[in-house]
């Protein structure tokens, strides 16, 4: 189970969604929580995305029931793949959701880990940032429009590795999406201004139910949506 941490939210609500306690949800969760240098006092992160346990034991009972699994290296033949070391605060579900947006099971799988809490500072996974050939894709019907829910991201995660690992440019004409291929064309339209900009496909996004498609600060800014936030558009595969 996933959920976004809204304003105002207190501990309790969101630990009692999750049905965990406060000690689950900060190893769940590192990424979400922080302490008050003045008061000592612990909170929770307005709009980062948390865990319950349940959804990440789904994964990790998937990745282990496996009978056969091919080696790494022949999974990962023909995809790109970079070398990540374990930093302080680092999570698998931050990795996957926050960081290069992709499966957590595929980090799972890659590196043969059995327990997500053995984890440690220093240690170096493999991280392949294209998909698998038997993971499902959307095959694009170049030149049909669709209607597409658009939310944007930009200096929050400015220079992060993407999903095609390359650092993001929040200035560039780049968008987030959850099947279609890295690398894919499209063109997107703000209906209201006729406003038509031509964009690629780098990163994996959205995770937020509703969203279709997460643009850059630069596209959201040349489309006139950055205002609003969220946005109905016109896109089709070039």
């Amino acid at each position: 189970m996933e959920y976004e941490i809204q304003k105002g939210d207190p501990i309790s609500k969101v630990t009692k969604h999750l049905g965990v306690s406060w000690d689950e949800f900060r190893k769940l969760n590192p990424h979400a929580v922080a302490q008050s240098k003045n008061t000592g006092k612990w909170y929770i992160k307005e709009g980062k995305t948390v865990e319950g346990p349940g959804s990440f034991q789904a994964k990790l009972n998937e990745a282990q029931g496996e009978e056969k699994v091919k080696p790494a290296s022949d999974n990962v033949k023909n995809n790109h793949s970079i070398e990540y070391t374990i930093k302080p605060g680092d999570s698998l579900w931050k990795l996957s959701k926050e960081k290069f947006h992709i499966p957590v099971d595929r980090i799972i799988r890659d590196n043969g880990i059995l327990n997500p809490n053995t984890l440690q500072v220093g240690q170096k996974l493999r991280i392949r940032v294209e998909s698998l050939p038997s993971e499902k894709l959307v095959s694009p019907s170049s030149g049909k429009k669709e209607t597409v829910v658009a939310s944007w991201y930009g200096e929050q995660y400015h220079g992060k590795v993407m999903s095609n690992g390359k650092p993001f440019d929040m200035h560039k004409d780049t968008i987030a999406h959850r099947d279609l291929p890295l690398g894919t064309r499209v063109q997107i339209e703000n209906p209201a201004t006729r406003k038509i900009v031509d964009a690629m496909v780098t990163d994996r996004g959205p995770f937020i139910s509703g969203r279709d498609i997460d643009l850059s600060y630069g596209l959201a800014k040349k489309l006139s949506v950055l205002e609003k936030g969220i946005s109905k558009l016109l896109m089709k595969v070039l």
